[in-house]
């Protein structure tokens, strides 16, 4: 009966080792786990640290090639319509040009 008892308590004694060692690799395993997290979040937060500022620097510099652009889009259409002039004005000596070549009589519109 002792041999039993004996028995028995080495049997629990060696199961509780085998947790006791699995939950001490567990606590490693959680602590470098711990480690690399806060060696992330310091890396993390030494990148973040300056996004606000450079991002309300980014909207503001937005807002005014905004207002830039909007303010030359007068200037573009003006510019546009000169250029249509201009091309209408070279067409018409061209074929002005061609005509007087040619020896054509300008042509009249009939009213």
């Amino acid at each position: 009966m002792v041999t039993t008892v004996v028995i028995f308590n080495l049997i629990v004694s060696l199961i509780c080792l085998f947790v006791a060692w699995r939950v001490w690799k567990l606590r490693l395993a959680l602590a470098a786990a711990a480690n690399v997290l806060a060696s992330v979040e310091r890396s993390t937060y030494s990148v973040l640290h300056g996004a606000p500022r450079g991002i309300i620097n980014g909207q503001i510099g937005t807002r005014g090639l905004r207002e830039r652009y909007q303010g030359l889009e007068p200037q573009l259409q003006k510019l546009q319509q000169v250029l249509q002039l201009l091309g209408l004005a070279q067409t018409v000596l061209r074929r002005s040009q061609i005509s007087k070549r040619l020896g054509l009589k300008p042509r009249r519109r009939a009213r």
